[in-house]
């Protein structure tokens, strides 16, 4: 009787060794070894890119599939994807476990049945009386929108050759498998076959595919990393799920940019779509508090105000506290490095701590000025004396003010919400031409704190 050949597979990035190891050489995680028995190498099906004729083609020939895409009803959902689902797209979806990632999908589906045609929704976690429930709740029942419980990759392709549909949906690709691979679901082989499955019958039938993957406790995405690197968009949803708003985010998408988010509310009867994040992030702010600063930012193509809350306090232990949300701790660091070079603020015996109001985590530098006023304020014990003021811009290791892009954009969006004054650098002054505000342009930070203390 021949000798079955086993294997040891790191589940974590796929590096494979015949013996048992505790560290993987190649991305240095602990414990991450599962044994594989070895199996016949697997004859895929030809390659999943082509849909015909390999004959190269001149591109000034090819159809673009720009204009057809599916309008997912969703105007956030649409704006992160660049427009909507491109056909034969794979689209993957990661996000905490209860944040909304089945809901958001269940009505995604429930839109675009009621608009082109049949929907399949595969679930490997939920059995179709779940799938119902939750359907009657959103009221996102339709005659078009067809589910089944299947974890079978093989008897799933099946279904979809059956039904013939416009839309695919799979809920969670962790739990689906191949029957003649022998690793247990949600391994790296699985995994990765699976994933190449569902990306030949995208390709081949040019169906556009959402597929919903689950997080590590860092936040990451489980499995290997192939998988990101064969789907066409990857998006996160996150918020807490104390908080009823969701922010939706693209971390890669062939088909439009990664720089825009969706902003979703968690209610009783599902997703409502957020259309001004910044009438909802500032809805309940006070703006004449020590340590309080609406700062503006720019998410893609669209403009954001949000309030930065600082509180400095004495500090009773050698090392003071340092803490962040919302905001990335280098950049907070930097600038009370340049507070207490430049303008001798004593932090080193203070606790700081920073928090962006509405759970939005802040990208980019549009909010150094704002952390810094807010920062000082706290420090002060004293309020900004400008009325309903926003700042925006980038404070460089000199204490300068540097200019940011979009500036009118944010001056545009502070007008619309009843702002009085702005300060922004003042080298994007010279390009705006706005009236019926106050715009302050300033050059550094000394400039600065003159206008605002």
């Amino acid at each position: 009787m021949a000798k079955i050949k086993s294997r040891f597979v790191c589940q974590e990035c796929g590096y494979e060794t015949a013996k048992w190891m505790g560290k993987c050489p190649d991305c240095g995680n602990w414990n991450s070894f599962i044994e594989e028995v070895k199996t016949k190498d697997i004859k895929h099906a030809r390659s999943v890119t082509t849909t015909g004729s390999s004959k190269p083609e001149k591109i000034t020939n090819i159809k673009s599939g720009e204009k057809e895409r599916l309008d997912t009803n969703i105007n956030e959902l649409n704006r992160v994807l660049g427009g909507g689902l491109v056909k034969g797209s794979l689209t993957l979806i990661s996000g905490d476990p209860g944040i909304g990632k089945s809901t958001l999908l269940l009505q995604t589906a429930s839109n675009i049945a009621d608009k082109y045609g049949k929907v399949l929704y595969v679930s490997g976690e939920e059995s179709e009386q779940q799938i119902k429930m939750r359907g009657d709740r959103l009221k996102a029942n339709k005659d078009n929108l067809y589910v089944v419980s299947e974890t079978n990759i093989d008897t799933i392709e099946v279904h979809i050759t059956n039904v013939e549909p416009s839309f695919v949906i799979i809920d969670s690709v962790q739990t689906l498998y191949k029957s003649n691979i022998s690793s247990a679901p949600g391994s790296v082989s699985q995994v990765r076959e699976c994933s190449n499955d569902l990306m030949r019958l995208a390709k081949g039938k040019q169906i556009p595919f959402f597929i919903v993957a689950h997080v590590t406790k860092q936040g990451e995405l489980a499995g290997p990393r192939v998988l990101e690197h064969m789907v066409d968009t990857v998006l996160h949803f996150e918020g807490e799920r104390t908080q009823e708003f969701r922010i939706l985010r693209t971390i890669k998408n062939r088909f439009g940019t990664t720089s825009e988010i969706g902003v979703f509310e968690m209610r009783g009867e599902g997703l409502i779509e957020v259309e001004n994040p910044s009438k909802v992030f500032l809805q309940d702010s006070e703006y004449a508090h020590e340590g309080s600063v609406v700062v503006g930012i720019v998410e893609g193509t669209r403009p954001v105000l949000v309030e930065m809350q600082s509180l400095v306090s004495q500090s009773n232990v050698p090392m003071p506290r340092r803490t962040a949300v919302g905001v990335d701790k280098s950049r907070l660091n930097l600038v009370l490095a340049v507070l207490e070079k430049k303008f001798r603020i004593p932090f080193y015996d203070r606790d700081v701590y920073v928090n962006v109001v509405g759970g939005l985590n802040l990208d980019g530098t549009y909010g150094d000025l704002g952390l810094a006023i807010s920062m000082i304020s706290s420090h002060k014990n004293k309020p900004v004396k400008l009325e309903k003021a926003i700042m925006v811009g980038e404070i460089g290791l000199t204490g300068e003010v540097r200019p940011v892009t979009h500036c009118e954009k944010i001056v545009n969006e502070a007008k619309k919400l009843g702002f009085e004054n702005i300060i922004i650098p003042k080298k994007n002054l010279e390009k705006i031409k706005i009236n019926d505000i106050n715009i302050i342009g300033v050059s550094n930070l000394r400039e600065c704190l003159t206008k605002v203390f």
